[in-house]
């Protein structure tokens, strides 16, 4: 694919007007999809006697991402992203479907699983598209943008959701949506595809398969359907770890320097603010009162400082430095989510929990942005793919494993204290925030680290992280 000239400076110009448009349109029907189901989850629950399997409903497509991931990202590297991106789409509006119809609680959560394998392979093949597509001083721009996309969303669809839900039923917030997904299409059908030159194959579907399996075993445990079920959520977290180590490059986990620590350092944000936002609308819903429209407000005002946290990160001059974005990110994201949870102490006014639930959004719109970009700059020649699913594999997989961990402590107070509950695992997602502190201070590749890598770029895809 050829790349236009340096002297492009907006990725609303020629010519990458159609695929940026294209792009843009994909975020909002997932913006869309996540911020409505995100409201109307509490009724979802309540309608199908499902309260307990609350946390599950967003653990499932996680889970079932991990396999996704896997699987699309080396066929995206030898096939290009696009037809990645219409593969996906039609997954993930099947899921959406079988969500939509579902007459019990576990039909529902099958329509979750597949949901979330759509959504894997759409998230691969976006990336890919921004690495192929646009040149490097064009990428912070780009994610920029994606980031903006999720503002008309977060403005009309937790109203739009929560008004469909009162006047004909949640289920047409699903059926509803695959709508959208009509003309995502129609937009990314014929975005730039460049097919790569890593023909390998991918062996490690199985390891993918465990540490589905794993999530679902601590989940599974959590509601304690069984008598052994402590055993289930440690053999759960045992098969999530070693399947984990054979899925990510070499020091994912324990902070190596360069990539591996990009990728560690965004899994910890991820799980900060996915394990909070699960509970926001719970939480302001059950302890504060509000309906669901009122609720899905909140998550509205994070959406959008999400958004100008991204734009910053692309466009203020003080924030030029990748790694000082990032750690304020860490640190805003940390203090954001241990704000909200004062939404549990009545004496607390509601308008401290709302602002510190924006404060948090701005970090992550801030970090995540950065850590995509590093990510891009970082992957090895030909592996754009696999370094792309490496990175959301990682949020999956951890944001589901903590997910499924926090159903075991939700699980034991959902029908004694829910409101306790929900605002003790915001607590824990707000020291995990500030835990993301310690990666995030090793972003950069050493002199030797960086060497390995030009060898590796020479010795084949992802040879110095450890896959193959």
């Amino acid at each position: 694919m050829s790349v236009a000239t340096p002297e492009v400076a907006s990725a609303w110009r020629a010519p990458y007007l159609r695929t940026t448009v294209g792009l843009a349109a994909l975020t909002l029907l997932f913006a869309f999809e996540a911020l409505a189901v995100a409201t109307i989850m509490p009724e979802v629950a309540a309608d199908l006697d499902g309260l307990r399997w609350y946390p599950i409903a967003f653990a499932a497509p996680m889970a079932a991402s991990i396999i996704a991931l896997v699987v699309a990202g080396p066929a995206i590297d030898r096939h290009g992203p696009g037809p990645g991106l219409v593969v996906g789409i039609a997954i993930f509006s099947a899921g959406l479907l079988i969500a939509g119809l579902a007459p019990t609680m576990p039909v529902f959560l099958l329509g979750r699983l597949v949901h979330g394998l759509g959504a894997g392979v759409l998230g691969v093949g976006t990336f890919v598209v921004v690495a192929q597509a646009y040149p490097e001083h064009l990428r912070a721009q780009t994610f920029a943008v994606l980031s903006a996309a999720w503002v008309l969303p977060a403005l009309v669809g937790p109203l739009v959701a929560a008004t469909v839900a009162d006047a004909v039923g949640w289920r047409w917030v699903f059926l509803g949506v695959p709508v959208l997904a009509v003309g995502a299409w129609l937009l990314v059908r014929t975005t730039p595809s460049t097919p790569g030159e890593n023909q390998t194959q991918d062996l490690r579907l199985g390891a993918a398969v465990l540490a589905a399996a794993g999530v679902m075993l601590v989940t599974i445990g959590g509601q304690r359907v069984v008598a052994a079920w402590p055993a289930l959520v440690l053999a759960g977290v045992v098969v999530v770890v070693l399947a984990g180590r054979r899925l990510l490059p070499r020091g994912s986990w324990s902070g190596r320097r360069g990539l591996p620590s990009v990728i560690g350092t965004k899994g910890l944000i991820s799980i900060a603010y996915a394990s909070a936002e699960a509970y926001v609308p719970l939480l302001l819903t059950l302890a504060r009162g509000l309906s669901l429209a009122q609720a899905g407000w909140v998550l509205t005002t994070g959406a959008v400082t999400w958004s100008a946290g991204s734009w910053l990160a692309a466009h203020w001059s003080v924030l030029r430095d990748e790694v000082v974005r990032v750690r304020l990110g860490c640190t805003l994201i940390g203090a954001g989510v241990g704000g909200f949870a004062l939404v549990a102490v009545p004496a607390v006014p509601l308008v401290v929990p709302m602002v510190a639930w924006g404060v948090a959004a701005l970090g992550i719109g801030m970090a995540s942005s950065t850590l995509a970009v590093l990510a891009m700059a970082l992957a090895p020649t030909g592996a754009q793919g696999r370094t792309s699913s490496a990175l959301q594999l990682n949020d999956y997989l951890v944001q589901s494993t903590a997910l499924a961990l926090g159903s075991v402590a939700f699980a034991r107070l959902a029908s004694r204290d829910p409101v306790g509950g929900a605002a003790m695992l915001v607590v824990a997602a707000a020291l995990v925030g500030v835990l993301s502190l310690v990666p995030a201070s090793r972003l950069r590749p050493g002199p030797s680290v960086h060497s390995d890598q030009c060898g590796a770029r020479r010795a084949g895809p992802g040879a110095e992280l450890g896959w193959g």
